[in-house]
């Protein structure tokens, strides 16, 4: 007799992690949350990621943003363009995931999965082009070219929006990357699962570990700690309230860190062209201007 006929056999559940330097740790804290779909039924236990863990994520996102930010415009188009390659093989697995979890209608959840794919295709299309669009030569009096080009800020935290758990968090994380900067987004939703899975699709996408990091927990608890942290260079607060809007201001006013607030959105609003846009990457350079004498 085989061993699956002598007894029922009991599944296997995903164990879902954080994702930090391109690997996949367990929380330092040991804590969970507990997401369950629309009718209550449980879905899994998540980590709830702590202080500890978004300064390890930081660390890594320091360490890895030189690397990333010193390779071609093109080449990191490529590799936004391979994860829409790679979230594409797996749309039906992300569809059923939202259908399941999120209580999406099914044409509801193939229209966010296919958006998500063709916005990361957007923005890999914008790599290699928005310098010349935003950079500029300046008219000066005197014997000089001026330029003034668009560098990366650095190191930028994410508040992700809770709608739309897949295509909120993509049209978060690209434009934030396209320049050459590196992100730790901070995911509270009603399906934080999908960050988990799409951490997947990152991983197997030629994506440099820490260039993107996904913590799923509380924002509440984080914010203070992401808003004082002096190696943060931006921050990116989606549907922040005013108390969380305070907070963020008030603690990245002594590093002079740079903040971007979104409204919210609805699941609709994000698949419009208006949340797609070259001015989403803006809030996230610095323009830095060289002389260059002209002449004798």
């Amino acid at each position: 007799m085989a061993a699956t006929d002598a007894h029922e056999r009991l599944p296997v559940y995903k164990t879902r992690k954080l994702y930090i330097g391109g690997g996949f740790p367990r929380t330092e804290s040991g804590r969970y949350i507990t997401a369950t779909d629309p009718t209550g039924e449980f879905v899994a236990n998540i980590c709830r990621a702590s202080r500890k863990d978004f300064r390890d994520a930081v660390v890594e996102a320091r360490e890895a943003q030189d690397g990333w930010s010193s390779r071609s415009a093109f080449n990191r188009g490529q590799i936004l363009y391979r994860m829409g390659e790679m979230l594409e093989s797996r749309r039906q697995a992300f569809v059923d995931t939202l259908v399941d979890t999120a209580g999406y209608a099914p044409d509801a959840a193939g229209a966010e999965v296919d958006a998500a794919i063709d916005r990361l295709v957007y923005y890999a299309g914008w790599t290699d082009k928005f310098s010349q669009v935003f950079g500029s030569i300046n008219p000066v009096a005197s014997s000089h070219f001026d330029f003034s080009v668009p560098e990366p800020s650095g190191v930028v935290a994410a508040f992700c929006p809770e709608a739309a758990p897949l295509l909120g968090l993509v049209s978060c994380l690209a434009p934030i990357i396209v320049p050459g900067n590196t992100v730790i987004l901070v995911v509270e939703n009603d399906a934080p699962t999908l960050a988990l899975d799409l951490a997947e699709v990152l991983d197997t996408s030629d994506l440099p570990g820490g260039v993107v990091n996904i913590l799923t927990g509380h924002r509440e608890e984080l914010r203070e700690h992401v808003g004082g942290h002096r190696d943060v260079d931006a921050i990116l607060s989606v549907g922040a309230s005013t108390e969380e809007r305070t907070i963020l201001e008030r603690e990245g006013a002594e590093s002079v860190t740079r903040m971007e607030f979104r409204p919210g959105r609805s699941p609709a609003e994000w698949r419009a062209d208006e949340s797609q846009s070259p001015y989403w990457i803006t809030p996230f350079v610095e323009f830095k201007t060289t002389w260059h004498p002209v002449g004798r």
